[in-house]
């Protein structure tokens, strides 16, 4: 990778769990399912015990070289969870979500209806740590993955519910495909799709 940015090793995944909890405590989406912030802290660190091993199966688990931030990237075909991988991570969720899921559910099911069909690194998260935002960790952690994939001629997809990430995303060759909201008074969402750039 380049900028310090470097696949994440097996010692450093609570390190990110610990990141991407932080990163999200403020995310729209996230606030929408678990509106209280103290029960939501808990229940993000618990979304993200199981999601950053299940990731790491299936795709690219990335951090900057001192913490400060974290992505979780899903290869081309893995983007959506399999059989196994639901099985695997569903009772977790349960118990980390409670009365919630079914919001968050809600949330997952549209994401997952707006997804397009193909081969794509998926973006599924990346965060930073609120005290390090700001200073261009975002920017390196996702160009030295989209790097990776102009290399493979491979498009990026994403997902945000942030406003002010959407400009962001832009600068770095994601342009919007298509916008909704969650049903049932849920947030906005927009769905970016960068194409590999001429190599």
């Amino acid at each position: 990778m380049n900028d310090g940015i470097a696949a994440a090793r097996g010692d450093q995944l609570d390190e990110v769990m610990e990141t991407l909890a932080q990163a999200f405590q403020t995310d729209p989406a996230l606030s929408w399912i678990l509106p209280d912030p103290t029960r939501r802290a808990r229940a993000l660190r618990g979304l993200f015990r199981v999601l950053v091993p299940s990731d790491a199966r299936a795709g690219r688990v990335l951090r900057s070289a001192g913490g400060e931030a974290a992505s979780l990237w899903r290869a081309p075909g893995q983007a959506e969870s399999g059989t196994l991988e639901f099985l695997r991570t569903v009772l977790p969720l349960v118990a980390t979500f409670g009365t919630a899921l079914p919001r968050g559910l809600k949330v997952q099911g549209s994401i997952d209806a707006h997804r397009p069909k193909g081969r794509f690194w998926y973006l599924h998260y990346v965060g930073v740590r609120p005290a390090e935002q700001g200073k261009g960790h975002g920017g390196r952690i996702i160009r030295a993955q989209t790097a990776a994939a102009d290399a493979e001629g491979l498009s990026c997809w994403l997902e945000t519910a942030t406003p002010a990430n959407v400009p962001l995303y832009e600068r770095l060759g994601f342009r919007a495909q298509v916008e909704w909201d969650v049903p049932g008074g849920g947030p906005h969402f927009w769905g970016m799709m960068r194409e590999p750039a001429a190599s």
